[in-house]
Protein backbone atom coordinates (compact mmCIF):
# COMPACT_ATOMS: atom_id res chain seq x y z
CA UNK A 1 0.00 0.00 0.00
CA UNK A 2 1.16 3.43 -0.36
CA UNK A 3 0.90 5.81 1.95
CA UNK A 4 -2.29 7.63 1.45
CA UNK A 5 -4.11 4.35 1.25
CA UNK A 6 -2.11 3.54 4.89
CA UNK A 7 -3.54 6.54 5.99
CA UNK A 8 -7.15 5.79 4.92
CA UNK A 9 -6.54 1.97 7.16
CA UNK A 10 -5.52 3.80 10.12
CA UNK A 11 -8.66 6.22 9.93
CA UNK A 12 -10.52 3.36 9.48
CA UNK A 13 -9.26 1.40 12.36
CA UNK A 14 -10.06 3.99 14.85
CA UNK A 15 -13.09 4.63 13.67
CA UNK A 16 -14.75 2.46 10.89
CA UNK A 17 -18.48 4.86 11.21
CA UNK A 18 -16.69 7.88 9.72
CA UNK A 19 -18.06 9.26 6.33
CA UNK A 20 -15.79 9.34 3.16
CA UNK A 21 -16.26 13.62 3.99
CA UNK A 22 -15.11 13.38 7.52
CA UNK A 23 -12.17 10.92 6.29
CA UNK A 24 -11.43 13.36 3.06
CA UNK A 25 -11.54 16.55 5.48
CA UNK A 26 -9.10 14.61 7.83
CA UNK A 27 -6.57 13.63 5.38
CA UNK A 28 -7.22 17.07 3.56
CA UNK A 29 -8.14 15.57 0.08
CA UNK A 30 -11.19 15.53 -2.02
CA UNK A 31 -14.23 13.23 -1.69
CA UNK A 32 -13.64 11.97 -5.02
CA UNK A 33 -10.37 11.09 -4.68
CA UNK A 34 -10.68 9.34 -1.27
CA UNK A 35 -13.44 7.05 -2.92
CA UNK A 36 -11.42 5.98 -5.39
CA UNK A 37 -8.52 5.02 -2.75
CA UNK A 38 -11.45 3.01 -1.02
CA UNK A 39 -12.62 1.30 -4.04
CA UNK A 40 -9.38 -0.03 -5.10
CA UNK A 41 -8.71 -1.24 -0.70
CA UNK A 42 -11.80 -3.20 -1.30
CA UNK A 43 -11.04 -5.18 -4.52
CA UNK A 44 -7.48 -5.61 -2.58
CA UNK A 45 -9.59 -7.39 0.24
CA UNK A 46 -7.85 -4.63 2.38
CA UNK A 47 -11.37 -3.44 3.62
CA UNK A 48 -14.66 -5.22 3.88
CA UNK A 49 -18.04 -3.53 3.38
CA UNK A 50 -20.65 -1.83 5.27
CA UNK A 51 -19.08 0.39 7.90
CA UNK A 52 -15.30 -0.16 6.27
CA UNK A 53 -14.91 -3.16 8.31
CA UNK A 54 -11.23 -4.22 8.13
CA UNK A 55 -10.89 -7.85 8.02
CA UNK A 56 -9.70 -9.89 11.33
CA UNK A 57 -7.47 -12.46 9.46
CA UNK A 58 -7.85 -16.01 10.37
CA UNK A 59 -10.23 -14.66 13.69
CA UNK A 60 -12.61 -17.13 14.46
CA UNK A 61 -15.47 -15.70 16.51
CA UNK A 62 -17.25 -18.48 19.12
CA UNK A 63 -20.85 -17.37 20.13
CA UNK A 64 -22.32 -19.03 23.12
CA UNK A 65 -21.82 -21.36 26.56
CA UNK A 66 -18.59 -20.77 28.58
CA UNK A 67 -19.69 -22.21 31.95
CA UNK A 68 -18.24 -24.06 35.06
CA UNK A 69 -17.97 -28.11 34.73
CA UNK A 70 -18.65 -30.11 37.83
CA UNK A 71 -18.05 -33.58 37.54
CA UNK A 72 -18.78 -36.16 39.83
CA UNK A 73 -17.20 -39.66 39.33
CA UNK A 74 -18.97 -42.19 40.94
CA UNK A 75 -16.89 -45.31 42.75
CA UNK A 76 -19.36 -48.06 42.19
CA UNK A 77 -21.71 -48.31 39.61
CA UNK A 78 -25.24 -45.89 40.49
CA UNK A 79 -27.78 -47.19 42.99
CA UNK A 80 -30.82 -44.83 42.80
CA UNK A 81 -33.09 -43.74 45.73
CA UNK A 82 -29.79 -43.82 47.39
CA UNK A 83 -26.24 -41.73 48.70
CA UNK A 84 -23.39 -42.74 45.97
CA UNK A 85 -20.02 -42.33 46.98
CA UNK A 86 -17.90 -40.21 44.54
CA UNK A 87 -15.15 -37.93 44.13
CA UNK A 88 -15.96 -34.60 42.48
CA UNK A 89 -13.77 -32.42 40.05
CA UNK A 90 -14.25 -28.91 38.27
CA UNK A 91 -13.38 -27.25 35.25
CA UNK A 92 -14.59 -24.54 32.48
CA UNK A 93 -16.52 -25.58 29.73
CA UNK A 94 -19.59 -24.54 27.52
CA UNK A 95 -19.49 -25.80 23.99
CA UNK A 96 -18.63 -22.19 22.44
CA UNK A 97 -15.87 -22.35 24.81
CA UNK A 98 -14.64 -25.71 24.51
CA UNK A 99 -14.00 -25.20 20.55
CA UNK A 100 -12.59 -21.95 21.49
CA UNK A 101 -9.93 -23.58 23.33
CA UNK A 102 -9.56 -26.87 21.02
CA UNK A 103 -8.62 -23.98 18.49
CA UNK A 104 -7.03 -21.66 20.32
CA UNK A 105 -4.73 -24.73 20.95
CA UNK A 106 -4.30 -25.50 17.53
CA UNK A 107 -3.08 -22.31 16.72
CA UNK A 108 -5.98 -20.51 15.44
CA UNK A 109 -6.61 -16.78 16.30
CA UNK A 110 -9.78 -17.12 18.53
CA UNK A 111 -12.51 -14.31 19.97
CA UNK A 112 -14.85 -15.84 22.74
CA UNK A 113 -18.60 -14.24 22.74
CA UNK A 114 -20.22 -14.87 25.59
CA UNK A 115 -22.39 -13.55 28.68
CA UNK A 116 -21.60 -14.45 32.80
CA UNK A 117 -21.87 -13.27 36.13
CA UNK A 118 -19.61 -10.67 38.31
CA UNK A 119 -18.99 -13.85 40.30
CA UNK A 120 -15.75 -15.98 40.90
CA UNK A 121 -16.86 -19.10 38.11
CA UNK A 122 -16.24 -16.02 35.43
CA UNK A 123 -12.71 -14.65 36.72
CA UNK A 124 -12.17 -18.95 36.78
CA UNK A 125 -13.19 -19.16 33.19
CA UNK A 126 -11.61 -15.95 32.07
CA UNK A 127 -8.27 -16.82 33.37
CA UNK A 128 -7.92 -20.79 32.23
CA UNK A 129 -9.55 -19.33 29.26
CA UNK A 130 -7.60 -16.06 28.26
CA UNK A 131 -3.94 -17.99 27.12
CA UNK A 132 -5.59 -19.70 24.52
CA UNK A 133 -8.94 -16.88 23.49
CA UNK A 134 -9.45 -13.21 23.10
CA UNK A 135 -12.62 -13.04 25.87
CA UNK A 136 -12.99 -9.17 25.17
CA UNK A 137 -16.54 -9.95 23.49
CA UNK A 138 -17.24 -11.36 26.72
CA UNK A 139 -19.50 -9.19 29.41
CA UNK A 140 -20.38 -9.89 32.75
CA UNK A 141 -23.73 -9.18 34.49
CA UNK A 142 -24.93 -8.85 38.11
CA UNK A 143 -28.74 -10.24 37.88
CA UNK A 144 -27.76 -13.51 36.87
CA UNK A 145 -24.76 -16.66 37.74
CA UNK A 146 -22.18 -17.34 35.37
CA UNK A 147 -23.72 -20.75 33.46
CA UNK A 148 -23.18 -24.54 35.43
CA UNK A 149 -23.23 -27.68 34.00
CA UNK A 150 -23.11 -30.94 36.61
CA UNK A 151 -22.49 -34.12 35.02
CA UNK A 152 -22.08 -37.62 37.40
CA UNK A 153 -19.91 -40.89 35.72
CA UNK A 154 -20.26 -43.86 36.13
CA UNK A 155 -16.94 -45.58 36.71
CA UNK A 156 -15.92 -46.41 33.64
CA UNK A 157 -16.44 -42.57 32.95
CA UNK A 158 -20.16 -42.79 31.18
CA UNK A 159 -22.19 -40.36 31.72
CA UNK A 160 -25.76 -41.12 33.41
CA UNK A 161 -27.02 -37.86 34.33
CA UNK A 162 -26.38 -34.27 33.67
CA UNK A 163 -27.62 -31.05 35.07
CA UNK A 164 -27.40 -27.37 33.64
CA UNK A 165 -28.44 -24.08 34.96
CA UNK A 166 -27.88 -21.73 31.63
CA UNK A 167 -30.54 -19.40 31.96
CA UNK A 168 -27.79 -16.34 31.41
CA UNK A 169 -27.80 -17.57 28.42
CA UNK A 170 -31.02 -16.04 27.12
CA UNK A 171 -29.21 -12.86 27.43
CA UNK A 172 -27.26 -13.64 24.48
CA UNK A 173 -29.93 -11.32 22.30
CA UNK A 174 -30.09 -10.03 18.99
CA UNK A 175 -29.57 -6.66 20.77
CA UNK A 176 -26.19 -8.01 22.61
CA UNK A 177 -24.93 -9.73 19.79
CA UNK A 178 -25.17 -6.78 17.40
CA UNK A 179 -23.02 -4.51 19.81
CA UNK A 180 -20.05 -6.76 18.07
CA UNK A 181 -21.13 -6.87 14.75
CA UNK A 182 -17.94 -5.33 13.67
CA UNK A 183 -15.88 -8.21 14.81
CA UNK A 184 -18.08 -10.86 13.42
CA UNK A 185 -18.44 -9.04 10.10
CA UNK A 186 -14.25 -9.28 10.35
CA UNK A 187 -14.24 -12.53 10.97
CA UNK A 188 -12.71 -15.54 8.97
CA UNK A 189 -15.29 -17.97 10.72
CA UNK A 190 -18.16 -18.01 12.78
CA UNK A 191 -19.30 -20.76 15.40
CA UNK A 192 -22.41 -20.54 17.59
CA UNK A 193 -24.07 -22.48 20.45
CA UNK A 194 -27.57 -23.43 20.86
CA UNK A 195 -27.16 -22.07 24.33
CA UNK A 196 -27.92 -19.14 21.93
CA UNK A 197 -31.97 -17.89 21.63
CA UNK A 198 -33.41 -18.88 18.67
CA UNK A 199 -33.47 -14.98 17.18
CA UNK A 200 -29.91 -14.44 18.11
CA UNK A 201 -29.09 -18.17 16.01
CA UNK A 202 -30.94 -16.53 12.95
CA UNK A 203 -29.13 -13.41 12.88
CA UNK A 204 -26.23 -14.58 12.97
CA UNK A 205 -27.48 -16.95 10.12
CA UNK A 206 -28.02 -14.10 7.86
CA UNK A 207 -25.48 -11.75 8.54
CA UNK A 208 -22.85 -14.97 7.37
CA UNK A 209 -24.90 -15.39 4.58
CA UNK A 210 -25.00 -12.03 3.50
CA UNK A 211 -21.58 -11.81 3.96
CA UNK A 212 -20.35 -14.96 2.75
CA UNK A 213 -18.63 -16.14 6.24
CA UNK A 214 -18.48 -19.66 6.74
CA UNK A 215 -20.78 -20.95 9.74
CA UNK A 216 -20.66 -24.00 12.03
CA UNK A 217 -23.78 -24.43 14.06
CA UNK A 218 -23.13 -26.89 17.11
CA UNK A 219 -27.11 -28.03 18.64
CA UNK A 220 -25.39 -28.61 22.63
CA UNK A 221 -28.03 -30.97 23.62
CA UNK A 222 -32.23 -32.81 21.99
CA UNK A 223 -34.39 -29.82 23.61
CA UNK A 224 -31.79 -26.79 22.16
CA UNK A 225 -32.46 -28.25 18.37
CA UNK A 226 -35.82 -26.62 18.71
CA UNK A 227 -33.52 -23.23 18.51
CA UNK A 228 -32.89 -23.92 14.83
CA UNK A 229 -35.32 -22.84 12.17
CA UNK A 230 -35.86 -24.57 8.96
CA UNK A 231 -34.60 -22.62 6.76
CA UNK A 232 -30.76 -23.46 6.85
CA UNK A 233 -28.86 -21.20 4.14
CA UNK A 234 -26.15 -19.92 5.72
CA UNK A 235 -24.81 -22.84 8.06
CA UNK A 236 -21.96 -24.13 6.29
CA UNK A 237 -21.46 -27.10 8.85
CA UNK A 238 -24.62 -28.62 10.67
CA UNK A 239 -22.90 -30.90 13.34
CA UNK A 240 -25.62 -33.00 15.63
CA UNK A 241 -26.11 -36.23 16.80
CA UNK A 242 -28.75 -38.53 15.73
CA UNK A 243 -31.11 -37.56 18.43
CA UNK A 244 -30.89 -33.76 17.47
CA UNK A 245 -31.79 -34.89 14.28
CA UNK A 246 -34.33 -37.53 14.95
CA UNK A 247 -36.03 -34.22 16.76
CA UNK A 248 -35.40 -31.68 14.06
CA UNK A 249 -36.69 -33.76 11.47
CA UNK A 250 -39.34 -35.40 13.29
CA UNK A 251 -38.31 -39.27 12.21
CA UNK A 252 -36.87 -42.34 13.87
CA UNK A 253 -33.22 -43.14 12.78
CA UNK A 254 -33.37 -46.72 13.24
CA UNK A 255 -31.13 -48.10 10.09
CA UNK A 256 -28.36 -46.92 8.14
CA UNK A 257 -31.13 -45.72 5.27
CA UNK A 258 -32.53 -43.64 7.60
CA UNK A 259 -29.58 -42.34 9.07
CA UNK A 260 -28.41 -41.83 5.55
CA UNK A 261 -31.47 -40.07 4.30
CA UNK A 262 -31.74 -37.83 7.32
CA UNK A 263 -28.86 -36.01 6.05
CA UNK A 264 -30.10 -35.96 2.68
CA UNK A 265 -32.90 -34.18 4.06
CA UNK A 266 -31.26 -32.02 6.74
CA UNK A 267 -29.27 -30.75 3.55
CA UNK A 268 -32.22 -30.15 1.82
CA UNK A 269 -33.23 -27.35 4.00
CA UNK A 270 -30.24 -25.88 3.05
CA UNK A 271 -27.18 -26.66 4.78
CA UNK A 272 -24.14 -26.44 3.06
CA UNK A 273 -22.61 -29.86 5.15
CA UNK A 274 -24.19 -32.38 7.70
CA UNK A 275 -22.64 -34.36 10.00
CA UNK A 276 -24.84 -36.54 12.48
CA UNK A 277 -22.90 -38.39 15.09
CA UNK A 278 -23.71 -41.83 16.82
CA UNK A 279 -20.93 -42.48 19.22
CA UNK A 280 -19.42 -46.02 18.56
CA UNK A 281 -21.31 -46.41 15.60
CA UNK A 282 -19.15 -43.48 13.87
CA UNK A 283 -20.52 -40.38 11.92
CA UNK A 284 -22.69 -39.90 8.89
CA UNK A 285 -21.44 -36.95 6.88
CA UNK A 286 -21.89 -35.01 3.65
CA UNK A 287 -23.48 -32.32 1.62
CA UNK A 288 -24.76 -31.95 -2.16
CA UNK A 289 -21.65 -34.01 -3.51
CA UNK A 290 -21.87 -37.26 -1.57
CA UNK A 291 -22.65 -38.83 2.12
CA UNK A 292 -20.72 -41.67 3.70
CA UNK A 293 -20.20 -43.10 6.57
CA UNK A 294 -17.14 -42.68 8.99
CA UNK A 295 -16.67 -45.19 11.24
CA UNK A 296 -15.80 -44.48 14.83
CA UNK A 297 -11.96 -44.57 15.97
CA UNK A 298 -11.75 -47.34 18.43
CA UNK A 299 -10.71 -46.16 21.75
CA UNK A 300 -8.88 -48.88 24.35
CA UNK A 301 -9.48 -46.79 27.53
CA UNK A 302 -12.38 -44.45 28.19
CA UNK A 303 -11.40 -42.36 30.57
CA UNK A 304 -14.19 -39.29 30.53
CA UNK A 305 -16.67 -38.46 27.27
CA UNK A 306 -17.11 -34.76 28.39
CA UNK A 307 -15.83 -32.30 25.84
CA UNK A 308 -15.48 -35.33 23.11
CA UNK A 309 -18.10 -33.45 21.13
CA UNK A 310 -16.69 -30.13 21.35
CA UNK A 311 -13.00 -31.86 20.66
CA UNK A 312 -15.03 -33.28 17.51
CA UNK A 313 -16.44 -30.02 16.09
CA UNK A 314 -12.91 -28.21 16.55
CA UNK A 315 -11.05 -30.80 14.52
CA UNK A 316 -13.38 -30.25 11.84
CA UNK A 317 -13.06 -26.36 12.07
CA UNK A 318 -9.31 -26.48 11.64
CA UNK A 319 -9.34 -28.95 9.46
CA UNK A 320 -11.68 -26.91 6.61
CA UNK A 321 -10.13 -23.81 7.95
CA UNK A 322 -6.95 -25.60 6.45
CA UNK A 323 -8.64 -26.54 3.21
CA UNK A 324 -8.41 -30.27 3.54
CA UNK A 325 -10.30 -33.12 1.77
CA UNK A 326 -13.86 -33.47 2.91
CA UNK A 327 -12.60 -37.25 4.08
CA UNK A 328 -9.79 -35.29 5.90
CA UNK A 329 -11.59 -33.11 7.40
CA UNK A 330 -14.05 -35.86 9.15
CA UNK A 331 -11.12 -37.63 9.72
CA UNK A 332 -9.59 -34.96 11.95
CA UNK A 333 -12.65 -34.23 13.68
CA UNK A 334 -12.88 -38.39 14.50
CA UNK A 335 -9.41 -38.43 16.44
CA UNK A 336 -9.68 -35.31 17.92
CA UNK A 337 -12.50 -36.73 19.54
CA UNK A 338 -11.08 -40.43 20.44
CA UNK A 339 -7.79 -38.68 22.00
CA UNK A 340 -9.95 -36.64 23.61
CA UNK A 341 -12.21 -39.47 25.08
CA UNK A 342 -8.83 -40.96 26.88
CA UNK A 343 -8.10 -37.89 28.63
CA UNK A 344 -9.36 -36.99 32.11
CA UNK A 345 -9.57 -33.14 30.74
CA UNK A 346 -12.45 -31.82 28.96
CA UNK A 347 -9.93 -30.47 26.34
CA UNK A 348 -6.68 -32.14 25.84
CA UNK A 349 -3.92 -30.27 27.43
CA UNK A 350 -1.24 -32.06 24.89
CA UNK A 351 -3.37 -30.68 21.89
CA UNK A 352 -1.52 -28.37 19.40
CA UNK A 353 -2.02 -27.74 15.38
CA UNK A 354 1.33 -30.30 15.27
CA UNK A 355 0.58 -33.32 17.49
CA UNK A 356 -2.65 -33.37 16.14
CA UNK A 357 -1.00 -34.24 12.57
CA UNK A 358 0.85 -36.84 13.87
CA UNK A 359 -2.10 -38.86 15.23
CA UNK A 360 -4.02 -37.90 11.90
CA UNK A 361 -0.60 -39.73 10.02
CA UNK A 362 -0.90 -42.46 11.92
CA UNK A 363 -4.67 -43.28 11.52
CA UNK A 364 -3.92 -43.00 7.90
Amino acid sequence: MNKKEQEVIELIRKNPYLSQQEMADSLQMSRPSLANLISGLIRQGKIAGRAYILPDEGTVVCIGGANVDRKFWLEKTAQMGTSNPAAVSGSVGGVARNVAENLGRMGHRVKLMSIAGNDPEWKLIEETSSPFMDTELTKTQNVLSTGTYTAILEPDGEMILAMADMAIYDSLTVEYVKRHETALMAAAFLVIDLNCPKETVRYVQELAKTRNIPLAVIPVSTPKIDRLGEDLAGITWLILNKGEAERFLSIKIDSPEAWKNAATRILGHGAGNVVITAGKEGVMAGNRERISHFAAIDVPELLDVTGAGDAFSSGIIHSYLKDHPFEKIIQTGLINAAKTLQSESTVRTELSAMQLQIELEELL
